[in-house]
């Protein structure tokens, strides 16, 4: 790899990174819930065994996702998949203004749980691998063998970047957690970021040679590359400043 095409690999690894950080928090606060009605070491174990059974969930939509890419459905259905959970989310706290807690109707036993946490794995792994897909499958390619249908440095960046997210979600969650609690409005900001994804897959669907109602060339043009990471950052600037943490403590506080 040249200079310049390594520093466009590394820049988006450091976009997914911390998508990766933001989601995985999320995703972490989410198991803690579904897991706190267990004792103590059975809450260990069940965690335990969520998080093997996301790398498994994670290296399986990998290498699915990696025979499936350039199939044009796959990638309008995984476009429209990113649009719904960015949209879902926004209007469902800001909109709906319901709270996304996981609610538990009925305390469930040790295996019972385990089950639900690994269901709960899947979503994550689809969610997960599908906006590390969409970032990566635009990167130029390199004269690294392919896996699958992805280029050989974009499928290692998806999976550096699935990684990564395991990692965090097991020893940094709880600091993307106590993060997300000062700076609220950064969850909402990864979600929007994951709807912007999704518009990019979008448009890389449609210049599919078997569609072609956008032009390829534009899909790879600087115009498109500097339109897309321009409003990326803006998106993710715009959740770190929304929120001041001074007012957010002081509620907090009160409460």
């Amino acid at each position: 790899m040249d200079a310049a095409l390594l520093l466009e690999y590394g820049w988006v690894l450091l976009i997914l990174v911390g998508l990766e950080g933001i989601l995985a928090a999320d995703n972490a606060l989410v198991m803690a819930v579904m897991v706190k009605h267990l004792p103590e070491k059975e809450r260990k174990k069940a965690l335990f065994y969520g998080l093997a059974g996301a790398f498994v969930m994670r290296f399986g939509a990998l290498f699915a996702i990696s025979f499936l890419v350039n199939v044009w459905q796959v990638q309008a259905i995984g476009a429209l998949y990113l649009l719904y959970i960015s949209i879902h989310h926004i209007l469902k706290t800001h909109v709906l203004k319901k709270d996304e807690k996981v609610k538990e109707t009925k305390k469930s036993g040790f295996w019972p749980t385990v089950i639900k946490v690994e269901l709960a794995d899947i979503a994550f792994a689809v969610d997960s691998i599908l906006a590390a897909v969409a970032l990566a499958v635009t990167l130029p390619a390199t004269n690294m063998p392919q896996i699958g249908g992805i280029d050989g440095g974009q499928f290692l960046v998806i999976l550096a970047g699935g990684i990564i997210g395991l990692i965090i979600m097991r020893f940094a969650a709880s600091a993307f957690v106590n993060l997300l609690k000062k700076r609220p409005s950064l969850e909402t900001a990864a979600f929007i970021i994951v709807g912007w994804v999704g518009v990019k897959l979008t448009l890389y669907t449609l210049a599919h040679p078997q569609i072609h109602i956008v032009s390829e060339h534009f899909i790879h043009s600087g115009t498109w590359k500097f339109i897309f990471w321009a409003v990326l950052i803006a998106i993710a600037l715009g959740g770190w400043f929304m929120t001041n943490p001074k007012k957010q403590e002081k509620g907090a506080a009160q409460e």
